[in-house]
């Protein structure tokens, strides 16, 4: 197999690629037996037909696409590893040529790795964050505790108030005509959550327990579900019990019962000191990102376009397994929020380019500074792993091949990076 490299603009290369014709009659053979059952030919059984009869009858190309299906993919990876090039997008294919007795000739458009020079990373000036926990956030703290523990105790001798758990049978209407998804029975809403459409839960408070009412409300312009977008609609609400919320006093008992702790002041001394830790936590990796941030504004570099697409469809692939460990598809994500793959991807890419740019500018500093991954730096990311998958070390070593070991190395040079250029940072 050949390759050939040309260099076209901006970060962005064709590469040439020619399969011996060799391979080609070995794939096209191929295809053959994993076709031929399902071809019919006269006077012969299925799969018994000769090739060259098919051939003859369909035409020569009745093979080639099976054949560049099978060559493809090898050819490509084969071609990736011998032109030299760091690829960073999915390939453009173009079928040059397929036949019977000449070369297989294929070209991938492909962006490739673009080079960065660094300007300043080194003394960088971002602001310095306050660091501070307030009373007032101690005590939301508590009260959460205090929800998480409360009671619901039924109401029987008044109307929905703000704060109530109002369970409600609903009907909506648009135009008189129910529409899908607008029916519920012995629902409980909370009033005042703002889970249902604005100024649907205001309309409940004074209802009363059995007694049947009519809300109206207009659904927001930007609704999901874009047939009631903008349209004004009837709900016809019948008020079927009231529940009150009844939380636990903020006391030394509750403190107990919440915590390791023997008094109330002990239990928030805790919650502040865990508050304080989160913020030291969320006020370094915020200087991380300012950091970083001006070091890509001091750099240059020049992003092909197919780069930034690549690390998008990444980015969805990621989005799409983690709402499938919840149980919820893409397709069905999409539906519920009314938004398009094509939306989803066009959101996300500035932050795709800016993933692309942190890390280009991070593999630069650890380029220049010489940055290693070592074995106590690998070992050390096990043990991590070990912990939190709740597994053995050695079995996690087990588990990490060549090239998932050298990934492995790739990201803590890249943390390393992190790390030097914001500890080298001066906070003004």
């Amino acid at each position: 197999m050949s390759v050939q490299v040309k260099k076209l603009e901006k970060n962005m290369a064709k590469l040439t690629v020619e399969v011996p014709a060799e391979d080609v009659e070995k794939a096209i053979q191929g295809a053959y037996q994993k076709t031929k059952k399902s071809i019919n030919i006269p006077g012969f059984r299925k799969g018994k037909a000769p090739r060259q009869l098919i051939e003859k009858m369909y035409g020569k190309e009745v093979f080639y696409s099976d054949a560049v299906d099978a060559m493809l993919p090898k050819a490509y990876s084969d071609a990736v590893e011998e032109c030299g090039e760091e690829i960073v997008s999915y390939p453009k294919i173009d079928v040059v040529q397929i036949e019977s007795g000449k070369p297989f000739i294929f070209t991938a458009e492909v962006a490739v790795k673009p080079a960065v020079t660094l300007g300043e990373y080194k003394g960088i000036q971002v602001e310095k964050a306050p660091i501070e926990v307030t009373d007032e956030e101690i005590e939301a703290q508590v009260n959460k505790e205090r929800e998480a523990n409360s009671r619901t105790v039924t109401v029987e001798d008044r109307a929905v108030q703000k704060g109530d758990i109002a369970t409600i049978d609903f009907e909506g209407f648009v135009d008189g005509v129910a529409f899908d998804g607008g029916k519920g029975e012995n629902y409980d809403l909370e009033i005042g959550s703002n889970t249902f459409i604005p100024g649907f839960e205001d309309q409940l408070v004074g209802a009363e327990i059995g007694k049947e009412l009519d809300v109206n409300v207009t659904f927001p312009e930007e609704y999901g579900a874009k047939e009631l977008a903008g349209k004004e609609a009837v709900f016809k609400c019948k008020v079927n019990g009231i529940k009150v919320k009844e939380l636990p006093e903020a006391d030394d008992e509750f403190a107990q019962e919440v915590s390791e702790f023997d008094t109330l002041d002990e239990y928030k001394a805790d919650i502040k000191a865990k508050l304080l830790k989160d913020k030291e936590d969320e006020a370094k990796r915020a200087k991380e990102d300012a950091v970083i941030g001006k070091i890509v504004e001091n750099a240059t570099m020049d992003i092909p376009d197919a780069m930034v697409e690549y690390q998008t469809q990444q980015m969805l692939d990621d989005f799409g397994r983690r709402m499938q460990s919840q149980g919820l598809s893409l397709e069905q994500y999409f539906q519920f929020t009314g938004m398009t793959e094509a939306d989803y991807k066009e959101q996300m890419k500035p932050r795709a380019l800016q993933n692309i740019q942190s890390r280009l500018v991070l593999e630069a500093v650890a380029e220049a500074e010489k940055l290693e991954a070592t074995e106590e730096d690998l070992e050390k990311e096990y043990a991590k792993m070990a912990e939190q998958y709740k597994l053995d070390v050695d079995k996690v070593k087990e588990i990490f091949g060549e090239y998932q070991k050298e990934e492995l190395k790739k990201d803590i040079v890249i943390q390393k990076a992190a790390e030097l250029v914001t500890e080298a940072a001066v906070e003004a």
